[in-house]
């Protein structure tokens, strides 16, 4: 494969895609959903010959299970593309005007940032949202995904593909790389590609970074935290607390520490130690923990891992502010939840907790882009420039700045008898 030609054919096609009508847009997501359902037959038996493989291959479980891409997952991802549908065109919005001079305006409008690539793990759903998403913000997109899912992976893109140019996006928006080498390729090509996305584990994100120029959005470790403050509701925590960990556990936004206030740990651990092992999830706890329930001791390891199995790790807190302080310490910027019915000290939480997404008496599982309402989502982000938390359309536009006027010129505004800018706010849109 030509990774150069590739990648020139994707940044030919963003400048086209950054100027496609909303009705283009949607009729092609509409295709692409038409065009997924009437081949879910043979996406189906591409996926199984991937599984097959990586059966063999002795994959881990939980990349099995994301891996797996079955009719209930196609029809699910069919409705996330279904909503993208319902969002409004994020291209070419004013996000706000200003009046320099009488005749003379300032307008920051949205625009889609160019060509995306993005590197993702086993599951092929994120496949369709990503490319569904970078489609539906006017941007171009190369796509790598994990070579376990490389069969299912290939047919995906070339139905997407193929249903989005009929319905009139341009030639090569959307790129499947196949190789890891690709990827060294494409991290090199800093003037075609405008922004790189990796979805995997640690070290592949810091590999990535350390190996390009090419900006990076992303996050590493979903080491994601619940605490349950001395003021919380019991049932409630522990409902939480299961959902958070049980309902999906090879996620990025499942818990992967529980942290318990002391003085409510032993009426709440008992039954905590009780529900988490009815899933079957295997339990490490601190020495107050130990000390309580009959679970193994925790090490200085498992407050930074993230299992993405059935294993969570417990710690008994004297205070919030070490609650704070542990999360701050171990945690890795993504989701991090309180349970607590006081709201004083929830807001102290979410206000000294440094993570992407602060919950307070919620699941942390509803840290998604489609849950958020984004529309799916194109990945996580913990970064703290241009995109936070889920990233959805929102986090896949920058900003172009217009100005229009009637022949003004800098000199007039300059010197002693320069003209002063006047610097009004408008309420209105670019033309």
């Amino acid at each position: 494969m030509d990774i150069h030609k590739l990648a020139s054919q994707c940044k030919s096609a963003a400048i086209d895609m950054s100027a496609l009508s909303s009705q283009i847009k949607d009729t092609a997501l509409q295709n692409i959903i038409q065009s997924l359902k009437g081949s879910i037959n043979l996406i189906i038996e591409s996926n199984e010959s991937d599984l097959e493989h990586a059966q063999r291959d002795h994959l881990d479980a939980p990349l099995l299970k994301r891996l797996k891409f079955d009719h209930a997952k196609i029809l699910e991802a069919c409705e996330g593309i279904a909503s993208l549908i319902k969002l409004e065109d994020p291209v070419g919005k004013t996000i706000c005007a200003t009046q320099l001079d009488k005749g003379l305006e300032l307008f920051k409008v949205s625009r889609p940032i160019g060509v995306i690539g993005v590197i993702f793990e086993s599951r092929p759903d994120a496949l369709v949202q990503i490319a569904a998403l970078c489609l539906k913000s006017g941007n171009a997109v190369l796509l790598k995904g994990g070579s376990e899912a490389s069969a299912t992976n290939q047919i995906l893109a070339s139905l997407i593909s193929r249903a989005g140019i009929e319905s009139g996006l341009p030639d090569g928006w959307l790129g499947l790389l196949e190789t890891r080498s690709d990827v060294d390729q494409m991290l090199k090509l800093e003037t075609a590609v405008d922004l790189i996305i990796p979805r995997g584990s640690n070290a592949f994100v810091r590999y990535i970074m350390d190996n390009t120029v090419i900006p990076v959005l992303g996050h590493a470790d979903g080491i994601c935290h619940l605490y349950i403050d001395r003021f919380s509701d019991h049932k409630m925590a522990i409902d939480l607390s299961i959902d958070s960990k049980c309902q999906y556990v090879a996620v990025c936004n499942a818990i992967e520490s529980i942290l318990v206030h002391e003085a409510v740990a032993q009426d709440v651990l008992p039954t905590l130690k009780t529900k988490l092992e009815e899933k079957g999830v295997k339990i490490f706890g601190c020495n107050k923990t130990c000390a309580i329930v009959e679970v193994d001791a925790a090490s200085a390891e498992d407050w930074k891992t993230e299992y993405l199995d059935y294993i969570v790790s417990i710690k008994v807190v004297r205070t919030l502010k070490e609650a704070i302080g542990h999360i701050n310490c171990y945690g890795s910027g993504h989701t991090d939840v309180i349970v607590t019915q006081d709201k004083k000290r929830a807001i102290d939480f979410m206000d000294h907790v440094d993570t992407a997404d602060a919950f307070w008496n919620c699941s942390s599982r509803f840290a998604d882009g489609f849950r958020f309402g984004l529309g799916a989502e194109v990945g996580i982000s913990t970064n703290k420039i241009h995109a936070r938390g889920p990233v959805g359309l929102e986090g896949l536009m920058i900003y172009q700045w217009r100005l229009i006027g009637n022949g003004q010129m800098v000199k007039d505004y300059t010197g002693e008898t320069g003209k002063p800018f006047t610097h009004k706010s408008l309420n209105k849109d670019f033309c």
